[in-house]
């Protein structure tokens, strides 16, 4: 019996789709094969579901570099310094700033604080360089130190999302993700966005490494600065006879449900990441083993010191990756049993301890890079998410200043032994060729060949990309 009003409700557009038979397939299949991550093959079919999401993909422009180390200074080392000297702290010191401050984090200011270090001309170039860094120092000849860099957050979780992904709120996808949606990876047996963790994880956690909107397979994939970078990496079956069986019924399964559902992002990136996580069983290991380089390597990278092993292992990490085609390495600090290069306490103690951490195995990735013919394909970035107040917080710490600070740039088309933008003679604002986060994305995205106004995804109704509707790149510093 039915009832007189009852309408039967229409097909769903996934069921009309599913029925369409040869139609629509042959349109879909057109549109996939155009894309070269779709059209190429690089495994016979009964092997593989689709060639790799990560699979290299056409830049917009020729590429002066190929891949990314992104050095993240998680806290804010202080521009003052470490790449920004004022010899006004110095004669002020211990009065009162004689400028308008705007509101501190902590609202506690106190008087002008000079730099307990001395800054030296280094390098031909003569750029000066705290003694912080003397073995940075060496390799200033290779550095664009960037003096006006601005962000818009002066709270460490804001500024951290804001410094990644170009926009202070959770869950929008990191510049890494960004970077392996548009250009893929050169490593089909690794991640193609890693992040070697020592133990700290920035204010902001893992969405400081997020994919956001992006299909999930560009998410940041955290790795140990350890000697096991990946847990549970070892296969589990007791053959590798098992082991494949079992993969290939699994790939038999996700055909079939792929062939029912049609595009899902979550599933598709799924069945990708267990792919890789099954090549990753030989590649990681590898990786891993750094018996193969040399006690000269090690001595470099500073692994036998245990003040810079961590950090060391990380950097000798991020050149074997970047070496296997991985397109973006970020690196964390080390816990130097200080809050990173937050001292709103105690600034000579922990910038001490933290750049004794980091110093060495940074110029030694640097020379490495070099010697290999690295250096000229792989961009290097250093820098935090702010720098810090020219007066004291207390008597002897520094608050957050997001209104001028120093990053640095090195390798991958940038013209070494330059010093871009000014901040004034506190070292507080930056006052000459003020850059923004939006900029310095722009400038990385434009060395890897991609225009940043052009490499879009459509989410929420829009075209959105990493600069949003901003960035200009800073021709300035590019070779």
């Amino acid at each position: 019996m039915h009832c007189g009003r009852y309408i039967a409700s229409p097909q769903s557009r996934r069921e009309m789709l599913m029925t369409c038979a040869n139609g629509f397939g042959a349109v879909a299949l057109t549109a996939l094969l155009d894309e070269r991550a779709f059209g190429e093959t690089e495994r016979p079919a009964s092997e593989a579901l689709v060639t790799s999401p990560l699979s290299p993909r056409p830049t917009h422009h020729a590429a002066q570099a190929k891949c990314v180390i992104f050095l993240f200074m998680d806290g804010g080392p202080s521009q003052v310094d470490t790449f920004d000297p004022k010899p006004r702290l110095a004669k002020e010191h211990g009065q009162p700033i004689k400028m308008k401050v705007p509101p501190t984090q902590f609202d506690d200011v106190g008087n002008v604080l000079q730099s307990p270090w001395k800054f030296r001309q280094c390098g031909e170039s003569g750029i000066p360089v705290s003694d912080l860094f003397p073995h940075i120092s060496q390799c200033v000849d290779d550095l664009a130190i960037v003096r006006s860099m601005v962000a818009t957050f002066s709270e460490h979780t804001n500024a951290n999302y804001f410094m990644h992904s170009g926009i202070g709120i959770q869950g929008r996808p990191s510049i890494g993700s960004w970077v392996t949606y548009g250009l893929g990876s050169e490593s089909q047996n690794l991640p193609g966005f890693v992040v070697l963790n020592s133990g700290m994880i920035p204010p902001g956690g893992l969405d400081c490494f997020t994919s956001g909107f992006l299909p999930a397979t560009f998410q940041g994939s955290l790795f140990s600065g350890g000697t096991t970078p990946v847990a549970d990496i070892k296969p589990l079956e007791p053959s590798a006879k098992q082991q494949q069986d079992k993969l290939a019924l699994l790939r038999k399964l996700d055909q079939g449900v792929l062939g029912r559902l049609g595009h899902v992002d979550a599933l598709e990136s799924a069945i990708a990441n267990q792919e890789l996580a099954c090549r990753m069983q030989t590649a990681v290991p590898e990786l891993a083993d750094l018996s193969s380089e040399s006690a000269v390597t090690h001595e470099l990278y500073g692994i036998n010191d245990k003040e810079t092993e961590t950090f060391g292992r990380e950097c000798l990490l991020a050149r074997r990756l970047v070496e296997r085609g991985v397109r973006f390495v970020e690196l964390l600090c080390p816990n130097v049993g200080h809050d990173r290069w937050d001292q709103h306490s105690n600034l000579k103690d922990g910038h001490e301890k933290n750049s004794r951490a980091v110093d060495k195995p940074i110029a030694g990735l640097l020379r490495d890079l070099k010697s290999r013919g690295l250096l000229e394909s792989t961009l290097v970035i250093w820098g935090g998410e702010f720098g810090r107040t020219p007066m004291a917080q207390g008597s002897n710490g520094r608050d957050h200043n997001p209104f001028g600070f120093t990053m640095w740039l090195a390798g991958g088309g940038i013209k070494g032994g330059s010093i871009y933008g000014a901040t004034d003679d506190y070292g507080y604002y930056a006052i000459e060729d003020k850059v923004e986060v939006h900029d310095l994305h722009a400038t990385v995205l434009h060395l890897l060949g991609v225009d940043h106004k052009r490499q879009t995804f459509r989410f929420s109704g829009r075209d959105i990309r990493l600069t949003d509707v901003h960035g200009e790149v800073l021709h300035e510093i590019l070779a």
